[in-house]
C-alpha cells in the first residue's frame, strides 16, 4: 500500500475578513502528483504558502510522511525534504548558475557542517578545508551539474553565467534545478510555466513527467489547463478559498460546479473551461 506522504487536514487562512483558504483537506500519496488549480484569487498560493511554512494557519494540520510540520520555518521543513518554487522566480541573481543550484543542497551538507562545533571552529574548517571538506563539495557539485543537464542545453552551457543574465524562462528552470538539488521527497511548484511560450511549455511538461518517472511526489499550480490534464493523477479545484471539486482530471473536467467556476470569470474563465472541456 502506498504510504500518505502529505496529508493535510481543515486548514485555514483568514485575512481580516476574507478567508484565503477555508478548510482545505488534502492528500497526496508517495510518487503522485496532484495540480491544484482555480481562477486568479481562489487561493492556492496561500494553501501553498501555509503548506511550506510561509504563513501559519488560523486552523488545521499539516503532516510530512507522519510528521506534525504545521507552522514550521521553511528552513526545518527544507531539512525534512520539502521544497518549492514560487509563483514569481527567485534566484540569487549575482551567483552563477551552478551556485545557485548548489544553494539548494545546503541542508544536506555534512563535512562543513559537523554537529556541536561553534562559529570559529566552523570557520577554521572551512579555511583548512580537510579531505572530507573537498570530497563532498567534489560530489555535490557532480550532481548539481547532472541536474542542469535535466534542463537540455538550456542551463548547462550557462553554468558559469551569473544568474542575473538568464532569460525570464531560464529563470524559472534554474529555480526548478536548485528545489532538485535538495533531494525533495515533496516537490510543490507554484506556476512553473507561467510566462512561457508553448515550445517552453512543452519542454517543462517533458521535465515533469520525467521527475515523475522518477518517482518525485509532486504538488503543482498551474494556469494552463492541458499541462495539468497530461500530468495529473488527481486534480484539486479551489474556488474563494474553498475545495469545489477533486478527483482524477477527466472527473474534475465534467464537474458543473467547476465549469460554473471558471464561466464566471470572463474570459479567461471561458478559455479555461475551453480547454477543461477538450480533456474530457
Amino acid at each position: 500500500m502506498t504510504r500518505t506522504l502529505l496529508d493535510v487536514r481543515g486548514l485555514t487562512r483568514r485575512f481580516g475578513g476574507l478567508t484565503a483558504v477555508d478548510l482545505i483537506d488534502l492528500t497526496i500519496a508517495a510518487g503522485e502528483l496532484v495540480s491544484v488549480i482555480g481562477p486568479n484569487g481562489a487561493g492556492k498560493t496561500t494553501l501553498f504558502n501555509l503548506v511550506t511554512g510561509h504563513d501559519a494557519p488560523d486552523a488545521g494540520a499539516v503532516h510530512l510522511d507522519g510528521d506534525a510540520v504545521t507552522g514550521l520555518a521553511p528552513e526545518r521543513l527544507a531539512a525534512k525534504g520539502l521544497a518549492r518554487t514560487f509563483q514569481h522566480g527567485r534566484v540569487f541573481a549575482n551567483l552563477s548558475v551552478l551556485d545557485n543550484v548548489l544553494v539548494g543542497a545546503h541542508t544536506r551538507l555534512r563535512a562543513v557542517r559537523p554537529q556541536g562545533w561553534g562559529p570559529l571552529a566552523e570557520l577554521a574548517l572551512a579555511l583548512i578545508r580537510p579531505r572530507a571538506v573537498r570530497d563532498e563539495e567534489a560530489a555535490l557539485r557532480a550532481e548539481a551539474l547532472e541536474i542542469l543537464a535535466l534542463f537540455g542545453e538550456r542551463l548547462l552551457p550557462r553554468r558559469d553565467q551569473p544568474a542575473h543574465s538568464l532569460s525570464y524562462a531560464n529563470r524559472r528552470r534554474l529555480e526548478i534545478a536548485r528545489a532538485l538539488a535538495l533531494r525533495p521527497r515533496l516537490l510543490l511548484l507554484d506556476e512553473p510555466t507561467a510566462g512561457m511560450n508553448p515550445t517552453e511549455t512543452a519542454e517543462m511538461l517533458e521535465i515533469i513527467r520525467a521527475l515523475k518517472a522518477r518517482g518525485l511526489t509532486v504538488l503543482l499550480i498551474e494556469h494552463k489547463l492541458d499541462l495539468v490534464m497530461q500530468l495529473s493523477d488527481r486534480v484539486l479545484v479551489m474556488d474563494h478559498g474553498k475545495r469545489i471539486a477533486e478527483g482524477a482530471p477527466a472527473d474534475v473536467a465534467r464537474d458543473p460546479a467547476v465549469v460554473e467556476a471558471y464561466l464566471g470569470h470572463g474570459e479567461v474563465g471561458r478559455a479555461a473551461t475551453s480547454h477543461l472541456e477538450a480533456a474530457q
